[in-house]
Parts: C-alpha cells; sequence; structure tokens
C-alpha cells in the first residue's frame, strides 16, 4: 500500500477526531483481546465498559456511536456476547426504541408551540433561582407521570429554539429561517461574550431539568421503566407504590429542589449565569415581533399543536398505548392538519433521535456483554449475605454505583430477580422483601444522576444537538451534576437506612 493511501485510511479513521483519541481506540481494540485471551472474559468485560464510558466522555471529540460501536463489533466477534443475547436485549428495551423514533420526532413539530409558551417564560420570570426551580419542579411533576426522555426532548427543543434565534441575530441572519448555528465565525466580536453567558445559563436550566426527571421519576409507578417491572415483581398498584417508596422519594424530592435554589443562589459548580440583557433583549424582540406577524394559519397550527399536546398528556397520562405510539399519532395529527405533506419535512424531525437510537442499541449491546459474563453476580451474592439490617442501605449503595455505569433498568432487572429468589426460598420475609424492593428502586434511580450512563435522559441530553452548541460535556455534566448526586444519593441511603 502506498503511503499516500496509508495516510488517507489514517485521515478517514474516524474523521476530524485527534490523532491521540484514534490512538486510544486503536489500543483498546487490541488490548482486548490480548486481556480476553490472557486474563479471561471478566477482566475484559470491565475493560469494555471503562472503554465504553470514555467514549462517552469525548462525545465532543467524536460522537460515541463509532467508536463505541466499534468496540462492540469487536465483542460479538470474540464472543463475549452474541447476536442473539444483543437481539433479546433490545426486545426487552423495545418501547425505548420506539420512543426515541417517534415520541421526540412528535416533539419537533410541536416546538412553534414550546417556543411560544417557554419564551413567556423565559421573559416573564426575572429571578433565575425562581426560573430555575420552575424548570425543575415541572420537570419533576411531568416525569412522575410522563415519561422523562419525553420530558427531555421538550425541554430541549425549547433550548434549541431559544439558542436558534439569537445566535442568528447576533449572525445577522434572519431569525426564522435556517442557518448555520454550529459555527460562531459570523459573530461580531461583542457578541462573544453574550453567547458564552447564555450558553452557561441554558446549560444550567438544562441540568435543573434533567435533574427534575429523576426527582419525579422516582416517585411512581409509572415514573421510570424500571418501577414499572419493580411494581409488577411486588404486586404494587399505583396508590401503594407510591406510599412504600415515599419515605424516600418525597424528603429527596424536597432536597433536591432546595439544593436547586441554592445552587443558583451560590453559584456552585456552574449555576447561577444570568440571562444577559441583550440576549432578552433579542428574544423579547423576537417573540413581540412574532405576536404581531403571526398569520392566522400560523395561529391555526398553534391551535392544533396545543390539542396534540393535551392529547398526548392524557394519552401518557392513562397510558393508553406504548409511549413511541403516542408520539406517532402526534406527528400524524399535527402533520396532517398544519399543511406538512412532503417527505423532505417529516425527515427534518427524525435526525436528532435517529442518532441517539443508534447509539442506545451499542449501549445495549454493553448490557449484554455485562449480563453474558455476570459482570456483577459477585456483587449481588455479597449484598445478599450481608446480615438483614444492613442489607437495604448496602443494596442502595450498591445499585447507585452499577447504575451510574450501566442501564439502570438492567440493573433493577437483576437485583429484583435475585431478591424475589430469595424470598420465594424463604431467606426473607414479606416486610424485608419490601424494604429491599424500595431499596432497589430508589438504588437505581436517586445516585445514578451522577453519570450521563447512568440515566437515560442525561444521556440523551449529553448526545443531543444541544449539548455541543452550549458547550455541555461529560465532564462538565457530572460535575454539575456532583451536588445533586451527593444530596440525592447521601439523603436517600440515609432514608433507605433508618426510616424505612
Amino acid at each position: 500500500m502506498s503511503g499516500s493511501m496509508a495516510q488517507a485510511f489514517a485521515h478517514n479513521f474516524l474523521g476530524h477526531s485527534p490523532r491521540w483519541y484514534k490512538a486510544c481506540i486503536i489500543t483498546f481494540l487490541i488490548l482486548n483481546a490480548v486481556v480476553l485471551r490472557t486474563v479471561g472474559p471478566v477482566a475484559a468485560g470491565w475493560m469494555l465498559v471503562i472503554e465504553f464510558i470514555f467514549t462517552l466522555a469525548m462525545a465532543l471529540k467524536c460522537y460515541p456511536l463509532m467508536p463505541g460501536g466499534l468496540l462492540l463489533i469487536e465483542a460479538l466477534v470474540l464472543g463475549m456476547t452474541t447476536p442473539q443475547a444483543l437481539y433479546q436485549e433490545l426486545l426487552h428495551n423495545f418501547p425505548v426504541i420506539l420512543l426515541l423514533m417517534f415520541m421526540v420526532a412528535g416533539i419537533y413539530f410541536m416546538k412553534d408551540l414550546l417556543l411560544f409558551l417557554f419564551s413567556r417564560l423565559l421573559l416573564g420570570v426575572r429571578s433565575k433561582a425562581l426560573l430555575a426551580l420552575m424548570f425543575c419542579f415541572l420537570s419533576a411533576f411531568l416525569s412522575a407521570f410522563l415519561d422523562a426522555l419525553t420530558v427531555t426532548a421538550v425541554i430541549i427543543s425549547a433550548g434549541v429554539g431559544f439558542y436558534s434565534v439569537y445566535h442568528r441575530v447576533a449572525s445577522g441572519h434572519d431569525p426564522r429561517q435556517e442557518s448555520n448555528i454550529d459555527e460562531d465565525h459570523a459573530l461580531a466580536s461583542l457578541h462573544h461574550a453574550d453567547l458564552d453567558q447564555f450558553r452557561a445559563f441554558l446549560r444550567s436550566l438544562l441540568m435543573h431539568g434533567v435533574v427534575g426527571t429523576a426527582l419525579g421519576g422516582v416517585c411512581t409507578l409509572v415514573g421510570e421503566p424500571q418501577n414499572l417491572l419493580i411494581g409488577h415483581e411486588m404486586g404494587w398498584h399505583f396508590a401503594e407504590f407510591f406510599l412504600k417508596v415515599a419515605p424516600v422519594s418525597l424528603p429527596v424530592l424536597v432536597a433536591g429542589l432546595v439544593t436547586c435554589v441554592l445552587l443558583e443562589k451560590l453559584r456552585w459548580f456552574g449555576y447561577g449565569t444570568l440571562l444577559p440583557d441583550n440576549v432578552r433583549a433579542v428574544l423579547a424582540d423576537y417573540a413581540e415581533q412574532d405576536n404581531r406577524e403571526r398569520t392566522s394559519r400560523q395561529r391555526a397550527a398553534l391551535i392544533v399543536q396545543a390539542i396534540a399536546a393535551l392529547i398526548l398528556i392524557i394519552g401518557l397520562a392513562l397510558h393508553v398505548a406504548e409511549v413511541g405510539l403516542i408520539g406517532l399519532m402526534v406527528i400524524v395529527l399535527i402533520t396532517a392538519f398544519t399543511g406538512i405533506t412532503d417527505e423532505h419535512r417529516l425527515g427534518n424531525a427524525f435526525k436528532d433521535a435517529m442518532p441517539f437510537t443508534a447509539l442506545l442499541v451499542v449501549f445495549f449491546a454493553v448490557v449484554a456483554v455485562i449480563h453474558d459474563q455476570q459482570l456483577f453476580t459477585p456483587l449481588i451474592q455479597w449484598v445478599l449475605a450481608l446480615p438483614a439490617d444492613q442489607q437495604p442501605g448496602m443494596l442502595f449503595i450498591a445499585n447507585g454505583l452499577l447504575s451510574a455505569i450501566s442501564d439502570n433498568v438492567f440493573v433493577a432487572t437483576i437485583y429484583i430477580t435475585e431478591v424475589k429468589q430469595a424470598f420465594v426460598s424463604g431467606h426473607l420475609s414479606r416486610e424485608q422483601f419490601e424494604t429491599l424492593a424500595v431499596a432497589i428502586n430508589t438504588g437505581t434511580n436517586l445516585p445514578s444522576v451522577a453519570t450521563p450512563n447512568g440515566q437515560a435522559a442525561f444521556l440523551f441530553l449529553l448526545t443531543s444537538a444541544i449539548a455541543p452548541l452550549i458547550r455541555l460535556s461529560y465532564g462538565r455534566m457530572v460535575w454539575m451534576a456532583l451536588p445533586y448526586t451527593v444530596v440525592m444519593g447521601g439523603l436517600g441511603w440515609f432514608a433507605v437506612t433508618d426510616w424505612l
């Protein structure tokens, strides 16, 4: 092979990623095979988990689908898991995939309504602490009855809308026309400081919002997928689940909201940045002009979107169908009654969701490796061997640690299955069984906010279109989530240990 062809292949491999990053991925691929043959599948499995987390952490260098996908293809070739195991994992999580395919696209068609509503909230509430509290509380309330990914999609859509309006105006473009908002070269130098401050402002609001989805999601039977699973195994209905979990979930909810306000007041961990006056003026002018120039067709479209949103909320609250199917219904209703009939405009709605959907398939392959190599089994057995009074607290910690690096639904499935088996075998009383079930539920929901791996809403935000725009990296997410992790995890552990 000629030198020029070798350079071409080297340049094409992972595109514009830094050379050191490309070298890391190649090293990982070589080491995995060596460790598997010399040390064994368990060590190789843990290496793979760490390497995949590394690709997530470097998401701004290269979208994790490509390097993570290479690692998982190698895992399949080396026999660390099988295509059949991956397929079963995907079947088990098909509702989540369906949700991403259709619900996120459905939210896309509501962006005019969302921008209309959120602009009034953003411009009407001057206090940043109050605004942050409203974002966090509303996300928590909605996530208790709807789906965390749906709520996250809503706040991401609103954030992208605000950012694009200001960026286009600051770049000298029409805010209502499509333009490249990924590049800042067209901005005058005087706008750069305002844009950086606006990015910090949006980062804090979005982080409060996704943390809110965890605070609310832990409270109810339908708040998170693992809640439904645990409730089914325990035979708990909606009200009973809420009451059983309340001694842990409600104090943590209050503490989380207090933390939200304190972070804004104290301006710690990247919070507390105010909306720049120039940005507020641009958004206010846009909203005023939008109201003044809105045509009857546009008003009719807003009404249709509002009706579709109401149908969406009712459909999700009553669980009339899988969330993804309700999202598809929203797409059909809005497009049919707002004049959207061409394939190109429909296709644009799916651009944001499909990369993350593909990445989630790779993530489920990691989960399949964890399952096939039984990486968590020793920890599960150790916890269940402890004295009964120590089990809830240690189970909470074990679930939290594992959920922070893996899929919390998978962790909950493994733990509740093992605990139920111990109960059926007569090693646990019913009261102890219920206490451990609450520990599993809260342990997989609360401390898992520590990393984007632990919460699907966090991972969705990290890999969404807005993350690179507002400079929200893996490390910055972990740092901004740290105070919430300490408060939610610490109080959750204390409540599980002493109040149940």
